[in-house]
Parts: C-alpha cells; sequence; structure tokens
C-alpha cells in the first residue's frame, strides 16, 4: 500500500455523513510555505463551511503523492505539477484543478566552504524524490552552475527539514530548499549557491479525471475552499503566520515573518487560482527532450480549468476581495 509509506498509516475516503460533511482524506507532500492553503482552510474552518471534513496526510515526495493519487487512495492532493505532467504521460488520468503556488523558487544551499560549481562537482545533493519538483529545479541549478546531474550525485532525503539537517551534519555537499527553511540555513551560515525561480507548477490542486467525473462537487467545493484559503492568507497576516508556525512547528519570528511575505505574494499565489499553463510547459520542455510524448503535449492537456473558471465567470473572486482590504 502506497499510504504506508505516509506519516499516517490508515485511510479512507468515503461520503459518510457527518453533520452533514463530506469527509475527504487529502494528500500532501510539502513542509514548506506551499502547503499554507490546505492548511488555512483546516485551521479557518473553511473546509467546513464548504461541507468537507478533511484530513490532510503527509507524503515524503510529490512522486509518492502522485501514486496514492492515482491509486484512487487520496482523491484530492497538494502535490506538485512535475510527479502529475509524468504520470498523465504514462497513460494515468491525474490532472490539476486549481494552481496553488506558480512560481517556483527553491535555493542549492551549500556548506560555507562550497561555493562555485567547481567546488560542488563530486559531491552530493539532497533532494525529496526522484521525479518531484526539487529533484526538477535541482538539475536546473546545477544547470545555472555550468554543471549536470551527472557531476553530483542527486540523493533523495524527503522533507526539507531533512535535508537540511543532512547538509548541517555533512551527510551532503548541498540541498534543494525553499521557504521558510532556505531563510534558516541561510541564517545559520551556509551558504546560497544558487537561486531558482522562474514561473512553474509547484504544489497546487491535483485530482483525477476519473474523481472529476464522479465527484464534481466534491472536487467543485474542494476548489473553492483553496480560492478562499487563499484569499484569508492574503488578509490575514497574523492567522498565516501561526498557522505556518504551528504546521511546521518553527518557533522563530523572524524566520516566519520573511518566509510567510516572501510566499503570498499575487506573483506566486494569484487570487484567481487557474493552473500554470506557462507553468506546465516548462515541466514539459526538459522532457521533451528525450520523451516525443512530451514535445508533442501540450499544457492544456495536464488540466481542468473548470472549476475556477465557474468561480471566476460568477464573480465569486473578485467580490471576495472588493469585501476586504489588502
Amino acid at each position: 500500500m502506497i499510504l504506508a509509506l505516509s506519516l499516517v498509516t490508515s485511510i479512507s475516503f468515503c461520503s459518510a455523513v457527518s453533520a452533514q460533511l463530506t469527509k475527504l482524506t487529502i494528500g500532501n507532500n510539502t513542509l514548506s510555505t506551499n502547503g499554507l492553503p490546505a492548511w488555512m482552510a483546516k485551521e479557518a474552518g473553511i473546509f467546513g463551511r464548504n461541507g468537507l471534513d478533511v484530513q490532510i496526510v503527509y507524503f515524503r515526495g510529490g512522486t509518492i503523492t502522485a501514486m496514492a493519487l492515482i491509486a484512487r487512495e487520496t482523491p484530492i492532493s497538494q502535490v506538485s505539477g512535475p510527479p502529475v505532467v509524468s504520470a498523465a504521460l504514462k497513460g494515468a488520468d491525474a490532472v490539476m484543478v486549481a494552481g496553488g503556488n506558480v512560481v517556483s523558487e527553491y535555493w542549492l544551499m551549500s556548506k560555507p566552504e562550497v561555493k562555485t560549481g567547481a567546488q560542488l562537482k563530486g559531491g552530493s545533493v539532497a533532494i525529496a524524490t526522484f521525479g518531484g519538483l526539487s529533484d526538477s529545479l535541482s538539475r536546473i541549478a546545477l544547470q545555472k552552475l555550468g554543471l549536470n546531474a551527472k557531476d553530483v550525485t542527486l540523493v533523495q532525503i524527503g522533507t526539507i527539514p531533512e535535508r537540511l539537517s543532512a547538509l548541517e551534519s555533512g551527510k551532503v555537499q548541498a540541498a534543494m530548499l525553499n521557504a521558510p527553511d532556505n531563510f534558516r540555513a541561510q541564517k545559520r551560515g551556509l551558504y546560497k549557491l544558487m537561486e531558482v525561480r522562474l514561473p512553474y507548477q509547484g504544489i497546487g490542486v491535483g485530482t483525477t479525471r476519473t474523481f472529476i467525473r464522479d465527484n464534481p462537487d466534491v472536487v467543485r467545493r474542494y476548489v473553492k475552499s483553496q480560492v478562499e484559503a487563499v484569499h484569508r492568507l492574503k488578509t490575514d497576516r497574523e492567522a498565516g503566520i501561526r498557522v505556518l508556525g504551528k504546521y511546521l512547528n518553527i518557533p522563530d519570528r523572524e524566520v516566519l515573518e520573511k518566509a510567510y511575505d516572501d510566499a503570498i505574494t499575487d506573483e506566486k499565489f494569484p487570487p484567481k487560482q487557474y493552473p500554470s499553463l506557462e507553468g506546465i510547459k516548462k515541466i514539459l520542455e526538459p522532457l521533451g527532450e528525450t520523451d516525443p510524448k512530451a514535445k508533442a503535449a501540450k499544457p492544456e492537456e495536464f488540466v481542468d480549468m473548470r472549476f475556477i473558471k465557474e468561480l471566476d465567470d460568477s464573480g465569486f473572486i473578485d467580490e471576495l476581495y472588493k469585501r476586504s482590504k489588502r
């Protein structure tokens, strides 16, 4: 069972009624600011107001999260674009229905003595899992340093805090980190060797076309919760920082504020949560160098925009932001 790899060993999905709420177990593969929409939706009661009783199950990496999604063990997931695209290219019916984070930013952090690509060559770099977001962006970072994946050893470490720990302990010479752990690493004296920031479909809302067909109203309510949670994050900074600190167990207020303010910009988390076609194109481009299917594929094949478009066309999102100051 894929879920045996998660931190929760037994889950189920059913449409049982408890106070008229639909029970829903979702997958999540991030311990970073990218997880904020689902955490805020749960903590602020947004899921409940949309008729959902949501349990969040954590997986160590986007590839495993996508596998659980395809296996129907988690019908909806907070998952990054690369494993969804890769799975769909292989025939799975995985699809992105909300964008979440559409500008990805990772830092390749290294030990203080490693300040160039030449010094990193022959060393090891910590990522989450092969085929996931950190893996994809690590290859871009290495390319910017004049290296490729063959010049280093990519090591599957798991969570971002685990990668930071591996770097600090000397287990690896560098690690792909994003907020808030990149800021924690910098504060502890580690070196920012390379920054990768580009339009890229990061952690968003993924599901399957089968689940959409069979449960369109559940998907509709989840996407509406996502939009409302992003709005709450943009209009209630204190609540957002509290949620971030709770889920990441970080007491450092300075790091939390820096990470939060960097994360919730309209560029990274747009109010209108369309999946990023430009970001999916960026995922397809390197895959297309070796995979004819990826080369011929169109970004539109990996998304279902209908639920966000419904909210947008109805004026719901515009009205949401008109009612509150940012």
